[in-house]
């Protein structure tokens, strides 16, 4: 069993419904839904490149999946995250649009945000008391993925390596896509099923915190909180 800490809005919101319906499942309550019709792609093509994101939910992932350290309970998790969303400020980005972040699609940010590099921050060092340090195993793995120095250091201090000066926001809406035709279609399709909600300011009120049930089973929202802290 793992958790995590990640960025959505509340069920109901239009955001995360056409995310939801993107990838063909509600992270909420766990259900399948319809993916839209897409004139680029065919149905089981959709599905095909949506699988893993589908796992997981769509989101934007504020601390990584982790498993709990010893001695800790999900109820000090909860205890954890209230506390963190009482005490910190919701705010507002200028805008998400799709893009690519090398060859996978992604909701990111129109426009650099300090502050949302600076929430991402702190959900790593806030939450990490209750994280159980990596396996040897999940090092080996990590490591395939040749990381700099700087990322392996953070691998071992904080569990993952795109973190702080390498993080970079994203609500992923693809696996990776080797061909360009099919990426360009791809991103027109995501600009046209996600208009109701992108290119326009955008509010980070809300964070969620997620389980995975057990090793490879679908990631679900356990809770949801605003973030009600003051403004400096």
């Amino acid at each position: 069993m793992r958790y995590s800490i990640y960025f959505t809005h509340p069920q109901s919101a239009k955001l995360t419904e056409l995310g939801s319906q993107w990838l063909g499942r509600s992270a909420f309550s766990n259900d399948s839904l319809e993916q839209p019709q897409l004139d680029a792609l065919n149905e089981e093509r959709l599905h095909s490149i949506t699988e893993d994101a589908r796992r997981y939910g769509f989101h934007a992932t504020m601390k990584p999946p982790f498993h709990l350290a010893s001695g800790k309970s999900l109820e000090d998790v909860k205890a954890a995250f209230s506390a963190f969303a009482s005490q910190t400020p919701a705010f507002t980005i200028e805008g998400l649009a799709p893009n690519f972040l090398g060859q996978f699609l992604a909701l990111t940010p129109t426009q650099p945000s300090e502050q949302l590099n600076g929430l991402a921050a702190q959900c790593i060092k806030e939450f990490d008391h209750l994280r159980a340090p990596l396996s040897d195993k999940d090092i080996e793995r990590r490591r395939k993925a040749n990381l700099t120095p700087q990322q392996d250091a953070y691998m071992l201090e904080w569990g993952y390596p795109y973190i702080f000066e390498h993080f970079h926001f994203h609500m992923t809406l693809s696996k990776q896509l080797e061909d360009e035709t099919e990426r360009k279609a791809l991103k027109a399709a995501a600009e046209d099923h996600f208009k109701p909600v992108i290119h326009q300011p955008i509010s980070i009120s809300h964070l969620a915190l997620c389980v995975e049930p057990e090793a490879g089973a679908p990631f679900q929202v356990i809770e949801i909180r605003p973030l009600e802290g003051q403004s400096a």
